[in-house]
């Protein structure tokens, strides 16, 4: 397990450098190592938490946080995430949902690069029942995958233009922090042992200290869009990695 440690621990570097937490990558890398298929969701949403909890509570200090942004998507994806971490897939519509999820990240984190570093953009107005069907569409997806769903929203709200970069990527921190508690609390609704998960401390130890460097490379060292491709360039590697599986 010590090179997955050091996977988790690099996939944790650079997420958290943009603000997200990682979790399908995590779910990938975890199926490749053919981890137990049952004690997926929870490894992820667990580390998602410990990743973003430090950006989260960064950015609601420094008052970067724009709540109206995020209240719509919370309303939709808060209920719909419980409701999809509660359902048991089987491993092969799990593999196949995992792809897809992938393949759109690596593309919508690629987008959204674009549009790092633009602060001088004109914002819409987004009508509340549109947000919070993205919200409930996204938290179901989550849920149900055991992602935090940032990854999504993020480069959707850049392509909407709903807001300006620093509230969009605070928003997308504090989306996948409640998406993921919410997504554990549907996941121990199923019958998890928690010792199972439990055993998997290392990776919890390794997403703790890369979630650290990763905020602190994003502050001091590498720009924004520099890390979202950085990011995207690993996402769609594990994606082909997982394609590769699959076809096997």
């Amino acid at each position: 397990m010590a090179i997955l440690t050091i996977f988790f621990f690099i996939t944790a570097i650079l997420y958290a450098s943009i603000g997200f937490g990682g979790g399908s990558t995590y779910l990938a890398l975890m199926l490749i190592w053919d981890i137990p298929f049952y004690i997926f969701p929870i490894i992820a949403l667990i580390c998602n938490i410990i990743v973003v909890t430090g950006n989260s509570i960064n950015f609601l200090r420094t008052k970067n946080t724009n709540l109206s942004l995020l209240t719509p998507y919370l309303i939709g994806s808060v209920p719909f995430a419980f409701v999809g971490a509660s359902i048991s897939i089987n491993k092969s519509l799990f593999e196949i949902l995992l792809f897809f999820v992938l393949i759109i990240a690596g593309i919508f984190l690629l987008l959204e690069n674009k549009s790092f570093g633009k602060d001088k953009i004109e914002i819409r107005q987004i009508p509340k029942i549109f947000s919070i069907l993205i919200g409930s569409i996204i938290g179901f997806i989550s849920g149900l995958v055991g992602i935090g769903g940032g990854i999504f929203l993020s480069p959707i709200l850049f392509l909407m233009r709903a807001g300006y970069p620093k509230h969009i990527t605070s928003t997308a921190s504090l989306f996948i922090l409640i998406n993921s508690i919410l997504g554990v609390a549907g996941q121990l609704t199923k019958d998890i042992v928690f010792n199972e998960f439990l055993d998997y401390w290392p990776l919890f130890i390794a997403v703790l200290i890369g979630g650290q460097i990763g905020s602190f490379l994003n502050i001091k060292f590498l720009s924004n869009k520099v890390l979202a491709l950085m990011t995207s360039f690993l996402v769609i590697f594990v994606a082909i990695r997982m394609g590769a599986r699959l076809i096997a």
